[in-house]
């Protein structure tokens, strides 16, 4: 769960991509203090997610496995914002999966899928490339300043109602919360 200082969609976004810096910074841990620190920088405007480029560049060093399990079998195209939720064939929307673990996801968002213990072990240039697409639904939506106190407008039409009743965080802003637009 995020600090009770993250009010907002766009916040939310911020100190989940935030994790992702101090992940790369502190081989794979998660150091909070520097996390709080990013997520000021983000909010303050002085600091912005990576450019597609870079990312793009990244990405083409990482072995070809699937993103999820590191399996080299089986591999297929799977979209990050799947298909049949209104996910682009974009490259930013692309990543290697292998057969078993797209189909397991099936039409989950990512964070879904994983649950919130295995979703910040993502490797951090999938989770980067997600949290951007997530950032450009909420952006057409016009959701990135719902607050905790008005989250039912994105929970209206949120397809993760059972997941946040399983994870107890029902009316709470979390990860559910960003895939709440697709």
């Amino acid at each position: 769960m995020p600090p009770k200082y993250v009010k907002t969609i766009q916040e939310e976004l911020f100190y989940e991509y935030a994790k992702l810096i101090s992940r790369a910074r502190f081989n794979g841990q998660i150091n909070y203090g520097f996390v709080t620190d990013r997520y000021k920088e983000f909010k303050a405007g002085h600091i912005t997610m990576s450019g597609h480029i870079r990312e793009w560049q990244k990405e083409q060093e990482l072995p070809r496995e699937c993103v999820f399990c590191g399996s080299k079998e089986n591999l297929e195209t799977d979209h990050l914002i799947p298909k049949s939720r209104g996910g682009s064939d974009e490259p930013d929307n692309l990543v290697l999966s292998c057969k078993t673990c797209n189909t397991s996801r099936n039409n989950k968002g990512v964070f879904e899928w994983l649950g919130l213990k295995k979703k910040d072990q993502l490797h951090r240039l999938v989770a980067g490339k997600y949290l951007k697409e997530l950032y450009n639904y909420h952006t057409v939506k016009n959701t990135l300043s719902v607050d905790v106190e008005h989250l039912n407008k994105v929970c209206k039409g949120c397809r993760n109602p059972k997941t946040c009743a399983e994870w107890d965080t029902v009316g709470e802003l979390t990860c559910l919360c960003l895939e709440s637009v697709f």
